[in-house]
């Protein structure tokens, strides 16, 4: 007579409770759980009646500030997508105080093809001037595909819906800033000052040793004291040249300058996109865009 095993025990066991429970109780679970549920509170959001509350930095459409663009191709080269398209073309400047004349790079096109962007950011990120940033609209759906394609002008009109960074947490240090090295000048035989130059990688610098100077002149690191008599010091005045004057800084350039939107343009524009059945949000976006360019081509004109 064959013994039974432990598990062959334990599985007959499990047959009869299956055997014994009664008929529907797998359906008064699922209603149970239905229930449950159904008597919580609703947390969906009635889209597009309620508009999300999205954080600054939503990656929902590339924003574009031409003012900030130098045309350094930067953001075209390092998109692996091959998806920004730029076209320029230069114009020179006379000098406004004699010299050369200067070549400028002006910007015709600036667009974007967002059939193919994937939203890396990577222009963003390398962009030196700050002129591309997330914005986080993102409702830009298109019936046709070539319609989304979007030009310089449309990639203008989202810089205004570009939210402002988030605070920093409390206790937390703003990032220092970066000191700039100035290097001590030494005054040469020629009496123009030379940046002292840094011990190179593998040399050890020998205490007061000092380079000879070429033409008969002090040791370089040698303060020069001028003579009593001319004001001017000895080297100067051996190869006859004047003393160095040291050179006036340049005055800083003021901020620039703020100009109001047109409001006679604000209006127009606003009400021939709201009469298009345009959204209210770009609506506005496009009517603050044209109302800037009308105030500036005023001010300029």
């Amino acid at each position: 007579m064959a013994v039974d095993t432990e598990q062959e025990v334990g599985a007959q066991a499990q047959r009869r409770k299956k055997r014994r429970a009664p008929p529907g109780l797998g359906l008064i679970k699922g209603l149970g759980i239905t229930l449950k549920h159904m008597l919580q509170p609703s947390i969906t959001q009635q889209y597009p009646d309620e508009k999300p509350n999205l954080p600054p930095r939503t990656r929902g459409v590339i924003a574009l500030k031409q003012e900030n663009c130098t045309v350094c191709w930067k953001c075209s080269r390092e998109c692996p997508d091959w998806c920004i398209y730029i076209d320029t073309h230069k114009e020179t400047h006379p000098p406004a105080t004699g010299g050369r004349a200067r070549s400028v790079k002006v910007l015709d096109r600036f667009a974007i093809d967002y059939s193919l962007c994937m939203y890396c950011g990577i222009c963003v990120e390398v962009c030196p001037f700050d002129a591309l940033f997330w914005s986080p609209e993102f409702e830009y759906a298109e019936y046709d595909i070539f319609n989304l394609t979007h030009e310089k002008e449309r990639l203008e009109e989202w810089t205004y819906k570009v939210l402002p960074p988030p605070p920093l947490e409390v206790g937390a240090e703003p990032p220092p800033e970066p000191a700039a090295e100035e290097k001590p000048a030494v005054a040469t035989g020629g009496g123009e000052p030379v940046a002292a130059r840094a011990p190179q990688a593998g040399e050890t610098p020998r205490p007061g040793a000092q380079a000879p100077q070429a033409g008969g002149g002090p040791p370089r690191g040698t303060p020069e004291t001028p003579s009593p008599a001319t004001g001017v010091p000895p080297a100067a005045e051996a190869v006859g040249t004047a003393a160095p004057t040291s050179p006036v800084p340049a005055a800083p350039r003021g901020p620039a300058e703020h100009v109001e939107p047109d409001q006679e343009t604000f209006d127009r524009v606003l009400a021939e996109e709201m009469a298009k059945g345009t959204d209210r949000r770009v609506a506005e976006g496009r009517a603050k865009a044209a109302a800037v360019r009308a105030a500036r081509k005023k001010a300029g004109g």
